[in-house]
């Protein structure tokens, strides 16, 4: 359910200096073009300053850099754009899941649900399944053998976790997301290939976030492994024995080919793609659409996609690329 509260009750639970009066009221978020009264925007990004300078929202999050250029009340901190995620949240929580079981699921009786637990229509949660205290499981999801949800997490609706996966704490599953299907493994004889049993599994730490249809193949013969508070976005392909290091942010369609190591804290842009058996250092940067394809070793930015250009200037760029030889 939505909450309401005050400018000065904002200020005083996430410490932001106010400037404006603290009795105005703060019912929900809204863009800068598009807010109105009651409404709380922020300003990220000082280029957006010209919304701000015209914006009807009652009052908006800024940097101490632009509160000068802020027309109505104001709420200062060096990262607006966190201390609105905090807000938001707080506006607009989650609704919470009744405990239960839906008439409709099938729980086998060797799996262990906590009695806080709900469980929705037509989910399946086999025989030595561990469903956590508080955890969510929502329509059509299923749990597989000796699989584990830890307290608090959930799985939003048709959610596959594999025999064996253990998934942390406070997890979020979004839509279609796959843990535990058998990684890409194939032996050669004689031109016809021949499967390689994937008899690891998947090691999921606390606080991950899994976005929509993102696949997460289990470990050939060790387990693939993300660790604390990764966050992938929608439709991202996670190879069999990938580790990714804590808090490492991954957007989407990004691919990750079979036994790369990503080190701690990355942010990984959109559509890029990683050779397998790469290692990647702590705090790397990759921006979009770039080709991974040797160990990065060292912290810091790291580029190789080409910006699209005219198509009449990239045939040219392409003609002389092949003529360097010459």
């Amino acid at each position: 359910m939505q909450g309401e509260f005050s400018l000065g009750e904002l200020a005083v639970r996430f410490g932001l200096k106010l400037r404006g009066e603290p009795s105005l009221t703060i019912r929900s978020v809204a863009t800068l073009s598009r807010a109105d009264s009651g409404a709380l925007s922020f300003l990220a990004n000082s280029r957006y300053r010209r919304q701000l300078e015209s914006t009807r929202a009652t009052a908006v999050l800024v940097a101490p850099a632009d509160e000068a250029h802020c027309p109505v009340a104001a709420l200062i901190d060096p990262n607006p754009y966190l201390a609105y995620a905090r807000i938001a949240t707080l506006l607009h929580p989650d609704l919470e899941a009744p405990a239960g079981i839906h008439p409709t699921a099938v729980v086998a009786g060797g799996a262990r649900v906590a009695a806080s637990a709900s469980i929705g229509p037509l989910s399946v949660i086999e025989d030595d399944a561990e469903i956590g205290e508080r955890v969510l499981v929502g329509p059509g999801c299923i749990v597989q053998r000796g699989a584990r949800v830890g307290a608090d997490s959930k799985l939003l609706s048709r959610v596959s976790l594999y025999a064996g996966v253990t998934l942390g704490q406070r997890c979020v599953l979004h839509a279609g997301a796959v843990v535990g299907a058998d990684g890409f493994g194939f032996a050669l004889n004689a031109g016809a290939w021949v499967k390689v049993p994937q008899v690891g599994s998947v090691q999921v730490g606390d606080d991950v976030e899994i976005g929509a249809n993102t696949t997460i193949d289990r470990g050939a013969i060790d387990d693939t492994v993300v660790a604390n508070g990764v966050k992938l976005d929608n439709q991202i392909q996670v190879g069999h024995n990938v580790i990714i290091g804590a808090h490492t942010a991954i957007a989407g369609c990004t691919g990750i080919s079979g036994s790369t190591v990503i080190g701690q804290r990355c942010m990984i842009g959109g559509m890029v793609g990683f050779a397998g058996h790469l290692t990647i250092a702590d705090d790397v940067v990759v921006t979009g659409c770039s080709l991974v394809s040797a160990s990065i070793k060292q912290a810091g930015s790291y580029s190789s996609g080409m910006p699209a250009v005219e198509t009449r200037l990239w045939r040219r760029m392409v003609a002389h690329l092949r003529r360097l030889d010459t």
